[in-house]
């Protein structure tokens, strides 16, 4: 999990529990609190995103390495084939 999250990443996400903690014992748990709640809900799902779209990304990367490795087999076969 660690390679897909950066330290920036981290960073949001601990001072975005780090304000979540304090709204909530400075607030309690009043009409406020709702609205803190959605921006911490917003910034996990930010969070969320970004993870998966670097494994998305690493699988993709993977995929075209593949295709490349595959192409270049065909290029190679290809030369041979036709001088005969």
């Amino acid at each position: 999990m660690n390679e897909h999250l950066d330290g920036a990443t981290w960073l949001t996400i601990f001072v975005t529990l780090l304000l979540f903690i304090t709204a909530l014992f400075l607030k309690g748990l009043t009409h406020d609190m709702l609205l803190e709640a959605a921006v911490f809900l917003v910034s996990v799902k930010l969070v969320i995103m970004s993870y998966k779209a670097s494994i998305n990304a690493r699988d993709l990367r993977m995929r075209l390495d593949s295709l490349g490795a595959a192409l270049e087999r065909v290029e190679q076969a290809l030369p041979a084939r036709v001088q005969r």
